[in-house]
């Protein structure tokens, strides 16, 4: 309890903020085993111990995933009643847990087909849909939400410039993220791997206890530490009213916001997924792909920290068109990938797009919809976005198992990003004037 109390915010030596986003930006780290990041590296080794086709393993994935994104909305609704750190603490236990279970998963799955007296693949690939089911639950959907939401919720005049360091830091962690695990599968194997990774997160889970705490308000602090001057140019130095979940998932601008941060997610995902693959096939190395993620992600950071720094004084549906645009840039590179050109404009788009994904999945929520639910409006949309990802590992194998190629899913996508530019002209935020939406 004395060492609870150094973390107590109207006691703290400055701004508890500040520390709100320093452990928040470890939370979203810690997720990483639940993220395709941090799933794809580990792929291959374990379809092979587990004797899965590259189809099976990713049709796994996708129905786990599917199944915990039903569940994503009510973690939203446990942020808004329970707060940032129980929900937070909770999904980090679950997933360490998850990451042990998942390092004897060969083991687990010979046992039982010996048990049972029988040699299908069905066993395996039952025991990864689980698996994938709390890697995704816990990781990418309630560990990331809770505490990205955590940070939002201290912050409102400087939210943009906050989320710029917590986004360059996320970036730089996920983007050395494949080589620091492809290392640990070489030297621990992928088993091994996943065990050092779950001791991580049980460290992680008393830190999250200790430190998370859920909005200034209840300690009797404001948001930023300080009142707006009458003068701010801030959006959210205006008084602006919150509004309830019905109300915002009846607004045009939720969805199209939604369904762009769910396009990013889904490329991403079957671009990362099967990566190695993915360059293989185009006559490149696989070490080529792996390394592809340090360029990438420096565009991504470079977009992620102007736009977030001007994001306070910015429309949001300029932000919006960026990101659509960086999204179409990928998919005609990966259509192109076969050639020279096709790298580049791949490495750009994705860079762009994911650095405005980092953008508005931040700062997007509260400033169409306000604080006060948060957690159930962002909640609601992460669980799209992890719907969304679900999709994409199987929607690129096929295009290169059954077509031949991975620039034949790029065709549906680029269709469905010139449909969200048109559709966005009016995805206006309806908590504004119109003269300033």
């Amino acid at each position: 309890m004395k060492i609870r109390s150094l973390f107590h915010p109207a006691k703290f030596p400055f701004f508890y903020g500040y520390l709100v986003l320093l452990v928040g930006t470890i939370g979203v780290w810690a997720s990483l085993p639940g993220q395709t990041v941090g799933v794809s590296t580990f792929t291959d080794p374990v379809k092979d111990a587990l004797g899965l086709s590259r189809d099976q393993f990713s049709t796994a994935y996708m129905i786990g995933t599917i199944l915990s994104s039903f569940f994503i909305s009510a973690a939203g609704r446990w942020f808004d009643r329970y707060g940032a750190r129980i929900v937070a603490a909770g999904s980090a236990l679950v997933l360490a847990l998850g990451l042990f279970i998942a390092s004897f998963v060969d083991v687990m799955s010979s046992g039982i087909q010996s048990l049972l007296s029988v040699q299908h693949w069905l066993v395996p690939f039952i025991l990864m849909v689980a698996l994938f089911f709390v890697f995704r639950f816990s990781g990418q959907g309630v560990l990331t939400m809770s505490s990205r939401n955590m940070v939002m919720k201290w912050f409102e005049r400087y939210r943009g410039r906050v989320n710029a360091f917590s986004a360059l830091g996320i970036s730089l962690g996920f983007a050395i993220a494949p080589v620091l695990i492809d290392r640990l599968i070489i030297g621990y194997d992928w088993d091994g791997a996943w065990q050092i990774m779950g001791l991580a997160l049980l460290l992680i889970t008393v830190m999250i206890l200790l430190t998370f705490r859920d909005s200034p308000e209840k300690y009797g602090l404001l948001a930023d530490g300080k009142k707006a001057r009458k003068d701010s140019k801030a959006v959210e130095s205006k008084e602006l009213r919150s509004f309830e979940p019905h109300e915002a998932f009846k607004t045009r601008a939720f969805w199209m916001y939604s369904l762009i941060l769910s396009f990013n997610s889904f490329f991403i995902t079957g671009f990362t997924f099967h990566v190695v693959s993915i360059f293989e096939s185009t006559g490149y190395a696989r070490a080529e792909a792996i390394a592809i993620f340090i360029p990438m992600s420096v565009v991504s950071v470079a977009v992620s920290l102007f736009f977030n720094f001007i994001s306070d004084w910015l429309r949001l549906k300029v932000l919006l068109y960026i990101m659509i645009f960086g999204s179409f840039l990928a998919g005609v590179g990966l259509i192109g990938m076969g050639h020279g050109w096709g790298l580049y404009l791949l490495i750009a788009g994705q860079g762009i797009s994911g650095g405005m994904f980092s953008v508005l999945n931040a700062v997007a929520w509260p400033r169409l919809y306000g604080r006060k639910y948060i957690g159930t409006i962002s909640g609601k949309a992460m669980s799209m976005i992890v719907f969304a990802s679900a999709l994409a590992p199987v929607a690129f194998s096929l295009s290169y198992t059954k077509i031949g190629s991975y620039a034949f899913v790029a065709i549906p996508s680029l269709a469905f990003v010139l449909y969200l530019s048109i559709a966005s002209l009016k995805a206006n935020n309806p908590r504004l004037p119109e003269t300033i939406k």
